[in-house]
């Protein structure tokens, strides 16, 4: 499938597609490991929730930083 061929199906025929996909992956033994960046990232996000050094916003504040 072609990404014209899916812009010509509707958002809810879409979201369809997507959540057969993902079912379709869920019932698969496949590991796929994260990237050595990530595991990085998720380290010094709880290094900085532990200390103390974390902040927090809610998703209203961040939906209004974004403009959405």
């Amino acid at each position: 499938m072609t990404i014209a061929e899916i812009s010509k199906m509707s958002v809810i025929e879409r979201l369809q597609t997507m959540e057969a996909l993902w079912d379709s992956l869920t019932g698969e033994p496949i590991e796929i490991k994260s990237p050595k960046w990530h595991e990085e990232i998720l380290s010094e996000r709880k290094e900085k929730i532990e200390g103390g050094n974390a902040s927090f916003i809610s998703l209203e504040e961040l939906k209004s930083k974004h403009g959405k």
